[in-house]
């Protein structure tokens, strides 16, 4: 289930509150692996990891198959997301060595590649034939890549699409466009909002946070024509296209949203779902899992399209927890040989036999959806999550040149506060708290602030 969470994070010399996005669950506490201990020792491989469902899996699943197969051992340090962020700051920024491993997402990867505190993967994994480079899908490898070098390999990620109740709609005789645009969703929303009992037309997030509210919101940025910043670092935070967008944003909220939605983030709007309160949520490719789960009430009622557009062909955002190496590890051979087994996809096939095909952290190989067992648990939104993630362009999802890459952030040390403090004015003009305008007026002034940094360097 994704959850969005407040951590600290140090890079590039700058320190701030920082909101990080990711993927969180059930598990927790550190232990270890394949016989290892928590300091490692023997050529075991240290790695601090999120304690999510699925990291939780590969826990369980490394002593009988990986340190067996390879006689390395594994010490797993499992912390909750805020933890374990802010463990992996410390030790990456400071090289402390104490770890060899981490899961880091497509925000941190490449600002810590750029640093020098995360090892080039290329030659000891991504060359690797038994791995397949080629087999991830492209935009993944691009976002966990810097200057053509591979940082990061991906574990499992998402990317967002339009979520809809199928039997709804068919009731109102509504079809829905399989690639639609924002004016079209709209209207449908306007269509189907009150078409059951206490139905509202569409849950979208209202929750402060760059993870939470500007996620959903800078894919609508981009494909109305804006930008946070333009190729020189100029803040576009109230030109035309921005505005727009918000507007647009809020106003579908207001008229036609769930309700209490500026504390809405995505666990909110996937319960509105779940429980019949919505028809119709745009948000993470992930969340489909849930509503397809065995005990959901929506199961099989539920469609699965793109995410609507406007100025652009695609308007997805790209997601991943990833595994990457510190730089300062003596033990990089085997940190490499255990990445590329977590990433594999003889993993992904393990996972599927022992604990089920419904868990195998999907969402970053061209093979997964190919396979036929994995396609038959997932049926309903594999095809539409792989097709979405594969639309994507982390370096050019708007329509104009970029200064950083990211599609709903832009991949720059400052900007968790800056979309975080952004946000929360947003949050206020969904409230019915000050206007649209008013909001984005404060928030050029915040951007105008990094950018000028950037400017000046």
């Amino acid at each position: 289930m994704l959850r969005h969470r407040l951590a600290v994070i140090a890079a590039s010399g700058v320190t701030g509150a920082v909101a990080l996005a990711g993927c969180s669950g059930a598990g927790g506490g550190g232990s270890s692996a394949g016989g290892g201990t928590g300091a490692g020792g023997g050529g075991a491989v240290r790695v601090l990891m999120v304690n999510n469902p699925q990291m939780v899996d590969l826990q369980k699943l490394t002593a009988d198959n990986f340190t067996k197969q390879t006689g390395i051992k594994v010490a797993y340090t499992v912390l909750p997301e805020n933890d374990m962020r802010d463990k992996a700051s410390q030790e990456f920024s400071s090289q402390a060595g104490q770890y060899d491993v981490a899961t880091l997402s497509n925000f941190e990867i490449p600002i810590y590649a750029k640093n020098k505190w995360v090892a080039d993967l290329t030659d000891s994994v991504g060359k690797d034939p038994s791995f397949d480079q080629s087999d991830i899908l492209k935009p993944m490898t691009e976002a966990l890549s810097v200057d053509g070098r591979i940082y990061g390999e991906p574990f499992y990620g998402e990317s967002s699409f339009l979520m809809y109740r199928k039997d709804v709609l068919q009731a109102k005789g509504i079809t829905m466009p399989e690639n639609p645009t924002w004016q079209q969703v709209g209207d449908i929303v306007a269509k189907v909002d009150g078409a059951q009992p206490g139905m509202k037309g569409i849950c979208l997030r209202g929750q402060p946070g760059w993870g939470e509210l500007i996620a959903p919101l800078t894919t609508l940025v981009n494909t109305f024509g804006g930008t946070w910043f333009d190729k020189d670092w100029n803040a576009k935070v109230n030109d035309a296209p921005f505005v727009q967008a918000t507007q647009f944003y809020v106003d579908l909220i207001q008229k036609h949203g769930e309700s209490g939605a500026s504390q809405a983030g995505f666990t909110e709007c996937l319960n509105n779902m779940t429980q019949g309160k919505v028809a119709m949520w745009y948000d993470a490719t992930s969340g489909a899992g849930s509503l397809e789960a065995e005990n959901s009430p929506v199961k099989g009622k539920i469609g699965y399209v793109k995410a609507p557009v406007e100025k652009t062909k695609s308007s997805g955002w790209l997601y991943t927890w990833a595994w990457a190496t510190e730089a300062a590890s003596k033990n990089q051979s085997n940190a490499a040989k255990f990445i590329a087994w977590a990433s594999s996809k003889q993993y992904e096939e393990l996972v599927g036999k022992q604990l089920g095909w419904p868990r195998v952290p999907a969402g970053k190989r061209a093979s997964t959806y190919s396979n036929p067992d994995y396609v038959a648990a997932a049926k309903a939104f594999a095809e539409p999550t792989k097709a979405e993630i594969e639309s994507v362009d982390p370096n050019n999802p708007g329509v104009q040149p970029r200064p950083a890459p990211g599609i709903q952030f832009v991949d720059i040390p400052e900007f968790p506060d800056l979309g975080t403090k952004v946000s929360q004015l947003i949050s206020s003009a969904i409230a019915g708290q000050g206007t649209v305008q008013s909001a984005l007026d404060q928030g050029q002034t915040l951007a105008e602030s990094v950018g000028q940094k950037y400017k000046n360097k």
